[in-house]
């Protein structure tokens, strides 16, 4: 395990890691069909070269620069040469609509937007606007040349930066309102590096594949800043639908996830089973109860022959290096977990929110218990109030939110406790979250339910994708239900029949049934006041598009209930 070194800001550790690593690769960037390598040498360059062209455009110590673009190492090369300045990133998702980009931009006091291309551009105005690839508009880098900033110039800023500065703003998405700026410092992200790795035995050896939006602070710390002060290298993904060829070819030792990305690919993998032949699909289901048992610590003989034959062909898929996929984002449900489990991949769920910079527990790779979020970090200090409320406390809390007094006394108290607003409970070290605070359901009979644990139970159903909980003021627990419709038509073909319309798909009697007794196992492992009692099938996924979920894939319970209100009410009666 390689030490960190020690740094005053985040700028300086990029230098000390270029120093450290000159020709070591750190990054691959994807150019055509193959990836370009870079080495920290070549890459300090290109982020001196970046700083030249921010300095030339009038940015200085604490002037705040907003960025809208797709995950690259473009993104990473305006990023970094904010840091070496003292400038303030502000990243802004690519997938925002444009009053909200420029919500965002005008709330942090932005000096100047870069953006990837002229359509995103186009979403803000009253406010420079550049870009950083060629052809689409006037690229920020042209403003490199004839720069009065020297690379020893540039190096006395660097080291000039406080640790408590200011790093970056980071706007929660938000399920309600308009979002907040989360201010996090160069403290915030150093403290994590300097002790992360007591939980994630990562080193210059391994290979992160950067995919995940950068926008968010799970990618933008796991898979930005960490590899760096670490000397390891980030491999960008062309996009997400290239992400199983990227896989095969950057071999990549470490991968972000968020839990709709492992459901989607646990789908994929089953769907492929289901087309095999009936003997391949036993020994398949027969690896994936043997390796459970294996992992549990259970008797299990066949283990190590069927992971040889069957398993080790899925690892193959990945790059067949994969040490650890590292989940964060959201509550991965347990069943998720176990299945890569029982596959040899190592997914360790962690836990953490953009006020406490993307971690604050984490599930070690000797200590994995799937159903929980694992361990607190070094530094990191947590514990349960008395009313089941998280409360954290460290360095890696953000010093507040933007402009919002108020919201900041709310959100830490007189002692430093940071309230997550996430209830949860202790197992021995390791942390569980039972649920959101906001999202307790109380029903008619007084009878609190938490959703989480019943939505992902019913989740468990290879025929149910997406589940929201209902039950305010309720008599009982009612749930509106997104089919898996790629798998639901699956067995309608098995049964001979075909319906590749979604929306008539969840109005035929078979597949209601099909849903309905998927629904009734669920609820016998279920208290009485916990069981789905009336259920609707909606027919189309939530996407962020629609605003049903956020840009990190969190379900917008209100923008839900708004939205299928008629169908709400229906199962009031």
């Amino acid at each position: 395990m390689v030490t960190v070194t020690p740094s005053k800001s985040l700028g300086a550790q990029m230098r000390s890691s270029a120093a450290r690593w000159p020709e070591r690769i750190s990054h691959m960037i994807p150019q055509g069909k193959e990836f370009v390598s870079v080495t920290f040498s070549e890459f300090e360059q290109q982020v001196f070269e970046s700083a030249q062209a921010l300095h030339n455009l009038g940015l200085r110590k604490g002037d705040r620069l907003a960025i809208i673009g797709e995950t690259s190492f473009d993104w990473a090369l305006v990023d970094w040469g904010c840091q070496t300045l003292g400038i303030v990133s502000v990243p802004i998702y690519p997938t925002l609509p444009a009053d909200q980009a420029q919500y965002i931009a005008d709330d942090c006091g932005a000096k100047l937007v870069i953006c990837s291309d002229a359509k995103q551009s186009e979403k803000i105005s009253r406010i420079p606007v550049l870009v950083w690839k060629e052809g689409e508009g006037e690229t920020y880098k042209s403003h490199a040349a004839n720069s009065e900033l020297t690379f020893e110039k540039w190096a006395d800023i660097c080291d000039s930066v406080e640790t408590d500065a200011l790093a970056t703003l980071i706007y929660t998405s938000g399920t309600t309102g308009n979002p907040k700026g989360v201010m996090l410092s160069h403290k915030n992200f150093l403290s994590l590096n300097i002790n992360i790795q007591n939980s994630l035995p990562v080193d210059e050896n391994d290979v992160f594949l950067s995919w995940l939006p950068v926008s968010h602070v799970f990618e933008r710390y796991a898979g930005h800043a960490l590899p760096v002060s670490i000397g390891a290298t980030i491999a960008y993904a062309t996009s997400i639908t290239t992400l199983a060829s990227d896989m095969a070819k950057v071999k990549p030792t470490i991968l972000l996830a968020v839990p709709r990305f492992l459901e989607s690919l646990k789908s994929k993998i089953l769907d492929g089973v289901a087309k095999k032949k009936p003997i391949e699909q036993k020994l398949f289901h027969l690896t994936l109860s043997q390796g459970l048992k294996k992992f549990r610590g259970e008797f299990a003989p066949l283990a190590g022959i069927l992971d040889k034959v069957v398993a080790s062909k899925v690892r193959e898929r990945t790059g067949g290096r994969l040490r650890y996929i590292a989940s964060g984002g959201a509550a991965l449900a347990p069943h998720v977990a176990e299945f890569f489990l029982a596959l040899n991949i190592n997914v360790l769920q962690g836990y953490g929110l953009t006020e406490t910079c993307a971690a604050s527990s984490l599930n070690p790779p000797d200590q994995n218990k799937p159903w929980t979020v694992g361990v607190p970090i070094g530094g990191v200090e947590i514990k349960i109030a008395a009313d089941g409320e998280i409360l954290q406390r460290g360095d890696s809390v953000m010093s507040g939110y933007y402009n919002l007094p108020q919201e900041t006394s709310e959100a830490i108290d007189a002692e430093g406790w940071f309230h997550t607003g996430d209830i949860g409970e202790f197992e021995g070290k390791h942390l569980k979250i039972t649920d959101r605070k906001k999202d307790l359901l109380v029903l008619g009979n007084g009878k609190n339910v938490a959703p989480q644990p019943v939505e992902n139970r019913l989740k468990e159903s290879e025929y149910i994708a997406e589940v929201v909980l209902l039950g305010d003021g309720m008599e009982h627990c009612c749930a509106l239900v997104i089919p898996d419709f790629e798998r639901v038509e699956t067995w309608l073909k098995s049964q001979g029949q075909s319906q590749p319309d979604p929306s008539k798909l969840v109005l035929r009697d078979d597949v209601k049934q099909l849903i309905r007794s998927e629904i009734d196992a669920a609820n016998k492992k279920m208290a009485d006041f916990e069981r789905v009692r009336k259920h609707v099938l909606v027919p189309k996924a939530f996407s962020v598009d629609d605003g049903e979920l956020t840009p990190s894939m969190k379900v917008r319970r209100k923008v839900v209930k708004e939205k299928y209100a008629d169908l709400i009410d229906a199962m009031k009666k």
